[in-house]
């Protein structure tokens, strides 16, 4: 009888122990963590336990391989460190995240009922600077084609042209690259020459990077054909002077080969070119003529010319004025400055024709005048005569009558006349 007894204590505290384990083993818990992470930065897993008593935790990767057992390592990776393990909370990190390590984490309790949850790994992709494709060559009066590329991010990234300040529109489209997404924007923009060189941007945002943006600026390269001008000298140029012709030449591409030429004739012997620049030096009337510059890209063909003349030398001789004729202060004015200061400077030999010419002018302004004075007192001197002529005929007139009259006087006058 006393074995019954015995048994039947025992079954009755071994029910009681399994009532007790199972109670304790209901009321323990784990929770998890989602957690969203920067490619390239550093993930933090945590798993939180309620009322653990000391029962196993595994943590294990989205492939269900076991990373952690009660805090040991099982997988062997070093990105994966255990940094915290406590009766609450289980803590792992896991550097250099990539978006390969993106999916769930499981943390598993075990006790005689399994309780696990997911911490689920989130990967952002930023976008790096996009990259601008030039799908169609820009010439003038056409169309420039341009594809602004992001190549890889998650979530896609926002694309958008700009110019000016103000949004250009284009054709958007998206591709899947495994768990990151290609995006690219394409424009089509119609081009003159004065768009060459103006500038536009290519701006990708992304909420990895917030008001941040990430950028490319790119300048149009629009193909036209060449111009070319020809600078001028100064000026008249005479013999024994030397000539110097630059040639501007614009165009893109800009022309490699500069040609000077002289129309229906060869260009001089002493002619040098030098680059874009033409030197003749000791010119002579030998080198009159018409000269062209003449370049040419893909595009077309630009030329401009020059029309030389060569005066000759007009020599004066310094004697052929008198000095008096020269006033001093023009003397000294002219005179050329002595490149020595104690050199002496001969002054009679830097007139210049202008002061010759208004010498001349003003020797003939004085013959005028003095043929002027002449004939006028000429005329002057003749009128007197007539009028003393005439004064003569009236008094002969005067004999005559008294003559005629037998020399009568009324007023008793005797007046005598000389026959």
């Amino acid at each position: 009888m006393a074995f019954p007894t015995v048994w039947r204590e025992c079954t009755l505290l071994c029910v009681v122990f399994l009532l007790s384990f199972v109670r304790t083993a209901r009321g323990q818990a784990v929770q998890a963590e989602n957690v969203t992470v920067q490619e390239g930065g550093t993930a933090q897993i945590s798993c939180r336990l309620q009322n653990y008593d000391g029962s196993i935790v595994v943590i294990q990767n989205p492939r269900r391989q076991t990373l952690f057992f009660n805090g040991t390592r099982a997988l062997k990776d070093d990105r994966f460190q255990m940094v915290l393990f406590t009766p609450r909370l289980v803590r792992i990190t896991l550097t250099n995240v990539s978006v390969l390590d993106e999916g769930g984490y499981f943390c598993q309790l075990y006790t005689d009922d399994t309780h696990h949850q997911v911490a689920t790994l989130s990967v952002v992709v930023p976008p790096e600077t996009p990259i601008i494709e030039v799908n169609q060559e820009a010439v003038e009066g056409g169309e420039a084609k341009l594809t602004c590329l992001s190549p890889r991010s998650k979530p896609p990234a926002s694309l958008r042209w700009m110019r000016n300040g103000r949004e250009i529109p284009g054709v958007v489209s998206q591709q899947e690259n495994g768990k990151t997404v290609s995006v690219s924007n394409t424009i089509t923009v119609a081009v003159e020459r004065r768009d060459n060189e103006a500038a536009v941007s290519c701006e990708a945002s992304h909420p990895a990077l917030g008001n941040q943006r990430r950028v490319r600026h790119y300048r149009l390269d629009v193909h036209f054909a060449p111009t070319v001008k020809i600078t001028p000298p100064p000026g008249i140029l005479r013999e024994g002077d030397s000539l110097t012709l630059t040639c501007t030449v614009t165009g893109n591409p800009l022309p490699r080969i500069i040609q000077w030429s002289r129309v229906n004739d060869t260009l001089p012997e002493r002619a040098e070119i030098l680059g874009t620049t033409l030197v003749m030096s000791r010119l002579s009337q030998s080198h009159n003529g018409t000269y062209l510059c003449q370049a040419h890209n893909n595009h077309g063909r630009a030329a401009d010319h020059y029309t030389l003349l060569v005066y000759e030398n007009i020599t004066v001789a310094p004697t052929s004025i008198p000095d008096s004729f020269i006033p001093t202060s023009l003397t000294t004015m002219f005179a050329p400055e002595p490149k020595d200061p104690g050199a002496v400077v001969e002054t009679h030999s830097a007139v210049p024709y202008a002061v010759i010419g208004g010498v001349l002018a003003l020797l003939v302004f004085t013959i005028i005048c003095v043929l002027i004075v002449t004939i006028w007192c000429s005329v002057r001197q003749k009128g007197s005569y007539l009028t003393h002529e005439a004064s003569g005929l009236d008094e002969h007139g005067e004999v005559q009558e008294a003559f005629l009259n037998g020399n009568d006087t009324r007023d008793g006058t005797k007046k005598e006349y000389l026959l």
